[in-house]
């Protein structure tokens, strides 16, 4: 299946994060380096945008082997819709640029869903309850890109599926979940401080980082 990773540079918390130094490589190649370890996973493309700050990502993408997409910045959603079009995904899984530690078992797990349900978005997110920086959507594209030319508003166009969330009798949506709460934990990276949170955690497990279930008991070590 295809999956689109959304990044960009400019992050207004902490600029520059998709190429930061994550202790031993750029987060991008993180997240790269997880998603490809999914069995469900045949192709990866990174979705960023024309916008000059993105340049330099675009170069590490090329000289890394990286497939990569450009679309507008800020609306995401046309960008994504872009994406799918030129490589040609019948549906795609959608996984964000901050999400380093991304477990490959829940992609899988969210495959597996979308292909046992053939519905219109498989989702982790509804109802939150895995750790933030674990968020898998799988989407079908015969209904998101007539639904992407609809959306006007800006927060639509950033996050991309609210207007499914909002527009849930029109739409059939699979919801899986982790069985247990875990929404307050954050493995993602939008911050220096998350960016200290996730390198500990890194080195915790030795530089090769488990299981999201492994990671949170290390996390709430390191919180202890």
């Amino acid at each position: 299946m295809l999956c689109i990773i959304q990044a960009r540079m400019s992050s207004d918390r902490l600029p520059g994060k998709s190429l930061i130094n994550l202790v031993d490589r750029p987060m991008i190649k993180w997240v790269v380096d997880r998603v490809s370890q999914s069995t469900s996973v045949r192709k990866i493309v990174i979705a960023t945008s024309i916008d000059r700050s993105d340049n330099e990502l675009v170069d590490y993408c090329r000289n890394n082997n990286f497939c990569c997409y450009r679309g507008p910045l800020n609306n995401v959603a046309s960008r994504l819709s872009g994406a799918v079009s030129t490589f040609q995904g019948h549906e795609f899984i959608r996984i964000s640029g901050d999400s380093p530690l991304i477990d490959p078992m829940i992609v899988d797990c969210a495959v597996k869903l979308y292909q046992a349900t053939k519905v219109d978005l498989v989702t982790n997110v509804l109802e939150r309850s895995f750790p933030m920086g674990q968020s898998v959507e799988i989407i079908r594209t015969a209904t998101f890109k007539p639904l992407c030319e609809t959306m006007t508003d800006d927060k639509d166009q950033e996050h991309v599926t609210q207007k499914y969330y909002r527009c849930r009798e029109r739409f059939k949506i699979a919801q899986f979940s982790s069985g247990i709460n875990a929404s307050t934990q954050n493995m993602s990276v939008n911050t220096i401080e998350d960016l200290d949170r996730v390198s500990r955690l890194i080195h915790e497990s030795g530089g090769k980082p488990g299981g999201w279930m492994e990671l949170l008991s290390q996390l709430e070590n390191l919180d202890t």
